[in-house]
């Protein structure tokens, strides 16, 4: 009897061991094949594939302290190549650490739940098919172990920026010329993402203002990229494809009117079954709040408030059809700074 139960004991073991082994792989294989439907999709009739980062081909990367361009990193380039040194961030989806790659300073972001896997599959996809000079260049990344690796930008995210201008070295930055840039990549940005090359995006996870901030990089050269891509769903009206973002309910005057559940003052409990979609222009809306933080408040700020008064009030119309595209604001702002650097009106007037 002994004998018996220790065999059995053995096959459990064994069995036990197989049915792991077995669940992984099926795990590992789900994924693979989720990411590659979803790049399919992506690069179906109307979609151009993949974009590169500037003066490399397809699926490279240069970054600024590089003489030649690399092809993305691999599972094995990754696993053997690139070196943690610290974490330097963390959230709900993943732990993101600064790495070194052939001595190059990267970013390596680390998928911390299968309960994010599509939101971490659809930011890599989404960061494959928007490679440019607005978005934080893809060194690599790996499915089998969750990872991804950016270009690591040592200022990181534009929620550092007054404690980055308030530096001794850094303070001739500091200029309503600098500040108001920043606004015009801001809005670029916006307009490559609701014409990009994949659909009309919407910046979801913006539903406040630091929010929105934590989603953009804070380059050496004073300039942004956007960083975050995993909520940034595809809207298109002329063919009833909406969004919602989120399914709990949004609150606050930083969100767009639409975004907030349209029966509250009657007392009607949140629905998401109800709650109505909206477009990419909640990310309109928001607009005059973010360029008033980028202004900040420098010699000259106050005056490009008042040239830009006009436009904040359209992009803050409650109906959302009347207001501007990204477009016809970026094109107020560079006119405001030209306008204001022709004149010489630098003046304070607070």
């Amino acid at each position: 009897m002994d004998r018996c139960a220790i065999l059995l004991a053995q096959m459990v073991s064994v069995f036990h061991g197989l049915v792991v082994v077995l669940l992984s792989l099926a795990a590992l294989l789900t994924t693979n094949v989720l990411f590659y439907l979803y790049l399919e999709r992506l690069q179906q009739p109307g979609h151009q594939p993949p974009a590169a980062a500037a003066g490399c081909e397809a699926r490279h990367f240069k970054t600024t302290t590089m003489k030649e361009c690399s092809p993305w990193l691999s599972c094995a380039h990754i696993r053997s190549q690139v070196r943690q040194l610290k974490l330097i961030g963390q959230g709900a989806m993943k732990q993101v650490y600064l790495a070194e790659w052939r001595g190059q300073k990267v970013a390596l972001s680390t998928l911390m739940s299968l309960e994010y896997l599509d939101d971490f599959i659809h930011g890599l996809s989404m960061l494959q098919a928007l490679q440019g000079p607005l978005v934080v260049q893809l060194v690599g990344f790996c499915l089998e172990d969750n990872t991804l690796v950016t270009e690591f930008h040592p200022f990181r995210s534009l929620l550092n920026l007054e404690r980055v201008l308030a530096q001794e070295r850094y303070r001739q930055q500091n200029t309503w010329q600098v500040r108001l840039l920043l606004a015009v990549d801001y809005v670029s940005i916006l307009h490559f993402l609701h014409n990009s090359p994949v659909g009309r995006r919407v910046m979801c996870d913006s539903n406040s203002l630091e929010k929105t901030l934590s989603q953009f990089l804070l380059t050496s050269d004073f300039h942004l990229v956007v960083n975050d891509l995993e909520a940034l769903p595809e809207v298109d009206p002329s063919r009833g494809l909406l969004a919602k973002c989120g399914h709990r309910e949004l609150t606050g005057d930083f969100v767009a009117p639409e975004q907030l559940w349209p029966h509250h003052n009657q007392g009607v409990a949140f629905s998401d079954d109800l709650m109505p979609e909206y477009d990419e222009r909640t990310d309109i809306w928001k607009i005059p709040d973010v360029t008033r933080f980028l202004i900040g408040r420098v010699p000259g700020g106050d005056l490009v408030h008042f040239h830009l008064f006009s436009i904040y009030e359209q992009c803050k119309n409650r109906d959302p059809e009347r207001r501007p595209s990204a477009l016809e604001v970026l094109k107020v702002y560079k006119q405001v700074y030209s306008s204001i650097a022709r004149d010489g009106s630098f003046r304070d007037t607070l």
